[in-house]
């Protein structure tokens, strides 16, 4: 079962960039134990002007950023979906990733595309999660689940 739900808006489609966000999602989502579940990510890929748009519309905030998570549960309601086995066709959240910034900050971090996008969509997928980074104690948690999605693909900063 594909997990991700990809929609292009204001870029070309690529299934290279399909492959990548399926692979890394479908992980996620195995090693959250959702597996089993129809909940699916909504995941748009966009350019810098959109994101942008998204970023002050929905964080007040007018610059560009790389991505934007808008979770659909609370963590609880999570952990209640898969103890019921939750059957429901659903959309666990939205994901924006700037295609725009994933190229940026690949070559400014000195690593891959593949990589960056692979870390978006863990990154992201993790805020879908209800993990955050705002506290130092929070930031080692989600990292720690970030790498284990990686490292468990071979997908390291080398490549």
């Amino acid at each position: 079962m594909q997990h991700a739900e990809i929609i292009y808006d204001g870029i070309d489609s690529k299934s290279s960039f399909d492959d990548i966000i399926n692979k890394v999602i479908n992980e996620c989502f195995k090693n959250e134990g959702l597996n089993s579940l129809k909940l699916y990510a909504s995941i748009t890929l966009t350019n810098s002007e959109k994101i942008r748009e998204l970023n002050r519309q929905f964080r007040n905030i007018d610059k560009e950023t790389d991505v934007l998570s808008f979770p659909m549960f609370e963590p609880n309601e999570i952990e209640e979906m898969k103890t019921q086995n939750y059957k429901e066709d659903e959309v666990l959240g939205d994901i924006v990733i700037s295609i725009n910034k994933v190229e940026e900050q690949a070559k400014e971090y000195g690593h891959s595309f593949e990589r960056e996008l692979s870390y978006m969509c863990v990154h992201s997928f993790y805020h879908l999660m209800g993990y955050d980074h705002m506290i130092e104690s929070d930031k080692d948690i989600m990292r720690a689940k970030e790498d284990e999605i990686l490292n468990k693909l071979h997908i390291t900063r080398d490549e």
